[in-house]
C-alpha cells in the first residue's frame, strides 16, 4: 500500500505539471520566472531520486516521506510566486 500511495502522489504531481503546461500554452499565460524555477527544481529533484532509487529501498518510508514533503514545499512556494520575476 505504501508504494501505491507514492505512485498516486507522483502521478498526481506529473498530471498537474502537464495540465499547467497545457494551460500556459493554450491561454498564453506568463507564469513568471520564479514559478518556472520551482517547477524545474522539482523535476531535478525527481531526477536525483531516480538516480538514487536503490538507496531509497533501505528506508523507503523515511526517504519517500521526506521527498514528498520537500516537493510539496516547493510546489506551495511555486504557487505563491506565480507571476513573480527575479
Amino acid at each position: 500500500p505504501f508504494y501505491w500511495g507514492v505512485g498516486v502522489a507522483t502521478v498526481a504531481l506529473l498530471g498537474q505539471v502537464i495540465l499547467g503546461v497545457m494551460a500556459m500554452s493554450i491561454e498564453d499565460i506568463d507564469p513568471g520566472n520564479q514559478h518556472v524555477f520551482y517547477g524545474v527544481v522539482i523535476a531535478v529533484t525527481f531526477s536525483f531520486v531516480y538516480i538514487y532509487r536503490l538507496q531509497f529501498r533501505k528506508r523507503p518510508t523515511l526517504y519517500y516521506g521526506l521527498l514528498l514533503l520537500f516537493t510539496m514545499g516547493l510546489g506551495i512556494r511555486g504557487i505563491m510566486t506565480f507571476g513573480g520575476n527575479f
